[in-house]
């Protein structure tokens, strides 16, 4: 605990310690305590699934995921760097086998302790391919993956893994991979409490995680409430008392609600709020600026078979006018994308995509008349974010190069369009993007474009891309397998199974009762150190 304890005593002598003293003083403590307990109210959208790490891969369920969890590594929340959180070391002579010894002191929610089963238990679970965990795919690196993974399996553990101690166990890749430490504060690899195995049911009703948070309760289509942790083992104690997640199912309520001071924190804000910096006014000293590990793309359902022609999917990238949408509809506030992987990313090289990334009207038109394309395109996304706008900009400019009809069709909320993406009900071009997991390029290549990756919601398929990927991950040095994934990505982008539009920025917003607010770099709030101010604090 945090809080001080009010200060209760008779005046002794010579000690300076007087009645109006201990007034003050139990007063500051009363007030201290009143803002440690302090619930903040935090935009969200519905989770797609129940919240269990290894089944939660969309935005919505990834930020409560991470405030109910910790993971062997964190990552800081300015610059992403790794460090360790749950994990004592990490230790490996041939980034092929890792030695992982835990901390002392780490408890689930339920009071049973963090151990080296709660590791190896979660990622076996996750990759038994009956269990059809979405975040799968992050564990096909440890040795056995593809036998556990398989749909009919009666395989259940990985023969990677290994647990020495309760505090101990060995990691055994199938293959070098020298990024993998780097991986591991992924939410595929947080642990799981033996509840889960005992009652997943009841598990999913009242997910017990070892994280800052604890889970207090869940009315879908409204809110996820949570509150502070008081046992929890990290050097990073929150000074709040809780997070209460609310569902919005449009962004524009959620920015009125935190003019008005109803809503604390807003991961991003509607678009028209940049016209003529509305914000500004509308938020004084409550706005921030900044870019992060993302990217805005629109993909193509490649299972059907109207969009098989990569130059049908060049020729639409190169039909839109990228700098024209970002200043139209963001004025300016993002970056046209080069390419797949967005700045800041080690191993990332500029203008990857060459042409096919920039707006070059006459060569759309001749590659669009050769493939012979026959109808209209339709544009798809969720509008529970501020999606439409652009959307529907894209749609414009390719009518206007192409001089074929294109619409935008909507979708009410993220969970409706995630289902329909997994359950391959698309059939129109639909909105993507990638917010990274980790801070590695591999990131933004392997877990999308890979075949039968977790989040290859498309069916992209290439093996000669295949080949690169497994060659950059098993390279010798970091440095060598930059030059791998780059290549990949250069290939990948020939194919055009996903359209770069921009690399991300986001304008988040805050209520005035909020201090300390650092956005990290996966486009959430640092709920660590997030503070509350007194009543009626300068919000500047």
């Amino acid at each position: 605990m945090r809080s001080s304890r009010a200060v209760r005593t008779a005046e002794l002598p010579g000690s300076g310690v007087t009645d109006a003293t201990t007034r003050d003083a139990a007063t500051n403590d009363t007030t201290t305590r009143a803002r440690e307990s302090a619930i903040i109210s935090y935009h969200g959208t519905e989770p797609e699934n129940a919240l269990i790490p290894g089944h939660t891969t969309e935005s919505g369920g990834v930020k409560v995921i991470a405030a109910l969890f910790r993971g062997l590594v964190s990552y800081d929340p300015v610059d992403a760097h790794p460090r360790n959180a749950v994990a004592e070391s990490i230790e490996t002579a041939d980034s092929r086998i890792f030695t992982i010894r835990l901390k002392r002191g780490w408890t689930f929610h339920d009071g049973t302790p963090v151990t080296a089963s709660s590791f190896v238990n979660a990622w076996n679970y996750t990759a038994h391919g009956p269990n059809m965990m979405q975040a799968a795919s992050f564990l096909s690196h440890i040795e056995g993956f593809d036998e556990v993974n398989s749909p009919g399996s009666t395989v259940r553990e990985l023969s990677g893994l290994k647990i020495i101690d309760d505090r101990t166990f060995a990691v055994t890749l199938s293959a070098p991979f020298s990024e993998f430490p780097v991986t591991l504060g992924c939410s595929a690899f947080f642990p799981l409490p033996d509840a889960f195995f005992e009652d997943r049911e009841a598990f999913e009703a009242h997910p017990i995680g070892n994280g800052a948070f604890s889970f207090v309760s869940r009315e879908r289509e409204k809110n996820i409430l949570l509150k502070r942790y008081d046992e929890y083992a990290g050097d990073d104690m929150p000074s709040i008392g809780g997070v209460d997640f609310r569902i919005y199912a449009d962004l524009a309520d959620a920015y009125h609600d935190v003019v008005a001071d109803e809503l604390d924190y807003l991961d991003v804000t509607p678009f028209w709020a940049l016209e003529g910096d509305r914000y500004l006014k509308d938020l004084p000293n409550r706005t921030h600026d900044r870019t992060y590990l993302g990217i805005q793309t629109i993909s193509f359902p490649l299972y059907d078979p109207r969009y098989a022609d990569p130059r049908l999917r060049q020729a639409i990238s190169m039909a839109i006018d990228r700098v024209k949408l970002i200043d139209k509809i963001f004025q300016g506030h993002q970056v046209p994308a080069d390419g797949l992987v967005p700045p800041a990313i080690s191993g990332r090289a500029e203008n990857q995509g060459g042409e096919l990334c920039a707006y070059s009207p006459g060569r759309a038109r001749e590659l669009f008349e050769a493939c012979g394309f026959a109808g209209h395109i339709e544009l798809t996304s969720n509008i529970d974010s501020p999606n439409r706008p652009w959307m529907e900009e894209i749609c414009a400019s390719v009518t206007e190069t192409l001089g074929v009809p294109c619409r935008f069709v909507a979708i009410p909320t993220l969970g409706e369009f995630r289902r329909r993406l997994n359950a391959r009900e698309m059939t129109a071009v639909f909105r993507s993007g990638w917010v990274a997991d980790y801070p590695s390029i591999e990131n933004f290549l392997s877990s999308i474009y890979r075949t039968g990756a977790a989040d290859n919601v498309g069916g992209y398929s290439n093996p000669a891309v295949d080949a690169l990927l497994s060659a950059a991950e098993s390279a010798p040095t970091r440095e060598r397998g930059w030059d791998l994934y780059q290549q990949a990505e250069r290939a990948i982008l020939r194919d055009m199974p996903t359209i770069p539009i921009w690399f991300q920025s986001t304008l988040s917003a805050w209520s005035t009762r909020l201090r300390d607010v650092q956005p990290n770099p996966f486009r959430e709030l640092d709920l660590y150190s997030v503070t509350v101010a007194e009543s009626g604090g300068d919000p500047g």
